[in-house]
């Protein structure tokens, strides 16, 4: 029996220009968080608005290349800025008396409009967002006169600066700056305005200040915003999807941080910075940047995988699970959660998209010591061992679980399209081959099993309750146990308000778990179970009182919004809906999922296997159409049956 679903929420709704709005009420209290970030800066922003119609501020502001003591995961110069740090305004000499609130929007930049002033005639318009290349994060005040007087506004001339100590910074001491630029007072005319910024910047003690140009950072910011969006769109008849998705695509690239190691894409949430993951990175995001097309994007995946490179020994000890402190440091303290498999199945699936041969002949170095690496951990029941997953202990995993043995089935396919498109030895294909047959065989013998009453999978030897774990299967082409899968997923056991609970019975839920079972229930094809679960889903988040991305996890973190999981996001609609699997270089498998109540589904501008193209599918009949195109011209267009699959050649560049 499947879980059943609540009523939307809808404190949010999707706004014309692709981003959301909350239209505040009179009286409607609330708060709320969300990250932004820039190269050099990230931000979590704590807004809101009080009873009585006030807004509520809080910046914790994150500079991830200046570096405290210890170096380690956790060292990024951190600050928070609360309510003191907020200019006092003046009307005609008199401090505002009065703030009401009366919207909020949110599209890579946050906007909050309110009235000042006893008649209500002062429009304050506060817009905050982090510099695109700078440690700044600002916050721009447009003050619009709406009366029918001449009136004078102020914002007060303010600085706080916090000077640290020298034995904290690896780079010594820091200046942490909030100042305000362009204060004081400014007479407005009717129907006039003036703007005023606060800026957050920190720097090292001998360092110049830095150079503000608020116009300019704030064109710049939008600007990027709108690459994000205009890259790999999706259009499906809901609307919430479709701007789902588009968010997810900008919290996912936006949180790349220039570093002494190079660009790094870094989880965020206040704690994980300058540094990359075996899961974070090189399983959940990097295998989604080639289809959107970023160059910082594809530059931060090439720049993980070289460094986790570094690492390889002949000995085949393990690639630690992290390498932190801008890359000059490395974290292992989980011992191995199974990194290898997620850094085969991440590469190998990169390069394949990615499409260029001579970065998948270096990767292949990689993915091949990574591949060995597991190999010798196969014990004596053909599964790979680990000392845990990527929960690192949090849960029970045993001495072998389900998603090491899974990502290392998926990897070994992968080796296999990828050595055929560089020419590598059959040989060593046939062997990629031969374990990857053993492997599928061995993942049902081993962890198959009844649970709970479904005929699923035990996620380790000894397990007897339901994990969301047993999505993972489903993702890397293996449906054997899909239906009683499926079923338990779904289950009043496993589904809560928030997606799947990492265990039955814990109110204790991971995004990532939630995101990789839509994906894999979608390209299982059962498509008419998982839509409601995926518009649902995606409706609490974008829409609902945590909004506007994927979360990590509670109550650990307490919902942050790393950035990964938003990359996951994406894969729901590439690998699920859609259902592309990379084949070659220049080539990949689409087993496209188009839902009975559509009519057709897109994905426009998608930039992966050397080429730049579009996919429609449309519904023909009992049939599907589906069509690949560039430039206006058509590729290939293929009709097939509800459930088939189409092979897809590209020219490649």
């Amino acid at each position: 029996m499947a879980c059943p679903l609540p009523a939307a929420e809808s404190r949010w709704k999707v706004d014309a220009d692709g981003g959301i709005t909350w239209g505040v009420r009179a009286g409607d209290a609330h708060q709320d968080q969300i990250e932004m970030s820039g190269r050099k800066v990230s931000v979590i922003l704590t807004y809101g608005v009080t009873e009585d119609g006030a807004t509520v501020l809080t910046r914790q502001v994150v500079f991830p290349s200046l570096r405290t003591i210890p170096n380690d995961t956790h060292a990024s110069l951190s600050y928070k800025f609360a309510a003191d740090a907020t200019p006092r305004f003046f009307i005609d000499g008199k401090p505002v008396a009065g703030e009401t609130s009366t919207r909020v929007h949110i599209r890579g930049l946050v906007t909050i409009e309110s009235l000042l002033g006893k008649n209500k005639d002062i429009e304050l318009t506060r817009v905050i967002f982090p510099s695109t290349t700078k440690p700044l994060v600002l916050e721009r005040y447009t003050l619009k006169n709406s009366s029918d007087q001449t009136v004078t506004v102020e914002a007060e001339d303010t600085v706080k600066t916090v000077r640290t100590s020298a034995s904290r910074g690896v780079a010594g001491e820091y200046l942490i700056t909030a100042q305000v630029v362009d204060a004081g007072p400014k007479t407005l005319k009717p129907g006039e305005r003036v703007s005023f910024t606060l800026m957050f910047s920190a720097r090292e003690a001998g360092a110049a200040p830095v150079v503000v140009n608020a116009e300019y950072e704030e064109r710049a910011r939008r600007e990027r915003v709108d690459e994000f969006l205009s890259k790999l769109q999706l259009e499906t008849p809901d609307p919430v999807l479709n701007t789902a998705f588009a968010f997810a695509k900008i919290r996912t690239t936006e949180s790349i941080y220039e570093t002494k190691g190079g660009l790094m894409h870094g989880p965020g949430g206040g704690s994980y910075y300058a540094a990359i993951w075996a899961n974070d990175q090189a399983e959940y995001a990097n295998p989604f940047f080639p289809y959107l097309g970023d160059p910082a994007g594809n530059e931060s995946a090439i720049n993980a995988y070289r460094l986790f490179a570094r690492y390889m020994n002949p000995d085949y000890k393990p690639i630690p699970s992290s390498i932190i402190a801008e890359g000059t440091g490395e974290w292992h303290g989980a011992g191995d959660r199974g990194d290898m498999a997620m850094i085969a199945y991440g590469a190998s699936r990169f390069a394949l998209a990615y499409g260029r041969t001579d970065t998948a002949d270096e990767l292949w170095k990689l993915i091949t010591w990574c591949l060995e690496y597991c190999r010798r951990k196969v014990n004596a029941q053909g599964v790979v061992e680990s000392d845990s997953d990527e929960l690192e202990g949090r849960f029970p995993s045993g001495k072998a679980n389900l998603c090491t043995s899974s990502l290392y089935y998926d990897a070994l396919n992968s080796a296999v399209f990828l050595g055929k498109a560089l020419g590598k030895p059959g040989a060593e294909l046939k062997d990629y081959q031969e374990r990857a047959k053993a492997m599928r065989a061995a993942i049902d013998s081993y962890f198959g099993a009844t649970v709970e009453g479904f005929e699923t999978y035990r996620y380790y030897a000894g397990n007897t309750v339901l994990r969301a774990w047993i999505c993972i299967p489903l993702t890397v082409g293996i449906y054997d146990r899909a239906q009683g899968t499926i079923a338990a997923l779904f289950s009043p056991r496993l589904w809560t308000q928030d997606g799947l609970a990492t265990q039955a019975g814990e109110r204790t839920f991971w995004d990532r778990s939630t995101l990789y079972a839509l994906r894999g229930v979608l390209a299982a094809g059962d498509t008419e179970r998982a839509i409601p679960f995926l518009t649902y889903y995606s409706n609490r988040r974008l829409l609902g009182e945590h909004v506007p991305y994927p979360v990590e996890a509670y109550p650990e973190g307490n919902q942050r919004h790393l950035a990964a999981e938003s990359a996951l996001y994406c894969r729901i609609y590439t690998e699920g809906l859609f259902g592309m699997r990379p084949t070659g270089l220049h080539s990949f498998r689409m087993t496209p999922r188009l839902p009975k109540g559509w009519g057709t589904m897109r994905l426009n501008k998608v930039h992966a296997y050397g080429e730049d193209f579009d996919v429609v599918v449309t519904r023909a009949g009992e049939k599907l159409r589906v069509e690949t195109a560039t430039g206006g011209k058509i590729l290939s267009s293929k009709l097939i049956e509800q459930g088939g699959s189409i092979e897809v050649e590209l020219n490649g560049q």
